[in-house]
């Protein structure tokens, strides 16, 4: 009997033997693409997608997604924040009271940035719902930029540091979120990146909806000027007291 005859014999008989078993839960097979037989067991539950939101993860585990480029889910039209996990919308919510800033942008960002998937990976390496680069995540102690809790946090954070360098302005905010803060003070406004300037101009139009929830006072209150100042000792002092 030729080998490969063998093993078709040791195979078949394996499998009666866990059909005829008693308690055992039933087999099923069928072919996979490579034209391969595979038998698995029938009674076990289908593959769940998507991820399990939780507030403390272990800081060292990452999904499964961790190693490719996750496309983002589109949003329902062009210019709409599309609806987000009753979770998220929380998290987003709890975020942008304590940093003071309207929980609409931040949707508006992660609608742009992510299309609310928290797996997302873009090609540079920015990950999660408000794509933080590494540098980010770990500028605002994010252990896990996996985990919706942490990375909105860090998100919202920065955002807001960003909406106070730039005294509210939004444009050169997005601008800076976006391209770093490094171009747009360069630039002097909102670098002329293609990238940029369609990212600045769809957040901004997803927020300005009218249906966007948007909160009509202002975005961050404008801080006093800095100003310089020397004192009786000759040392220099910046100050906006």
């Amino acid at each position: 009997m030729s080998t490969q005859r063998i093993a078709v014999a040791v195979l078949a008989a394996g499998f009666l033997l866990l059909v005829a078993s008693p308690g055992q839960a039933q087999i099923a097979s069928y072919t996979d693409a490579s034209g391969k037989r595979v038998f698995i067991n029938g009674d076990s539950p289908a593959h769940r997608s998507g991820s399990t939101i939780h507030t403390a993860p272990a800081r060292d585990a990452a999904p499964a997604a961790a190693n490719v480029v996750a496309t983002p889910a589109p949003p329902s039209t062009a210019d709409s924040p599309a609806p987000a996990d009753s979770r998220i919308e929380r998290i987003v919510d709890d975020a942008a009271a304590r940093h003071q800033v309207d929980p609409a942008l931040v949707k508006a960002v992660i609608n742009t940035e992510s299309g609310w998937n928290p797996t997302a990976v873009s090609r540079k390496g920015a990950v999660g719902l408000m794509q933080l680069i590494p540098g980010t995540a770990q500028r605002f102690g994010v252990g896990n930029p996996y985990d919706p809790a942490q990375n909105i946090e860090g998100g919202t954070t920065y955002l807001k540091t960003l909406l106070d360098r730039y005294n509210g302005d939004l444009s050169k905010s997005l601008a800076a979120y976006n391209a770093g803060e490094g171009a747009v003070d360069k630039s002097g406004g909102v670098p002329w990146y293609p990238e940029t300037q369609r990212y600045v101009q769809k957040v901004t139009d997803a927020y300005f909806r009218p249906d966007s929830g948007r909160n009509l006072t202002p975005l961050s209150p404008h801080p006093a000027p800095v100003r310089k100042e020397v004192d009786p000792s000759g040392r220099v002092i910046f100050t906006n007291e």
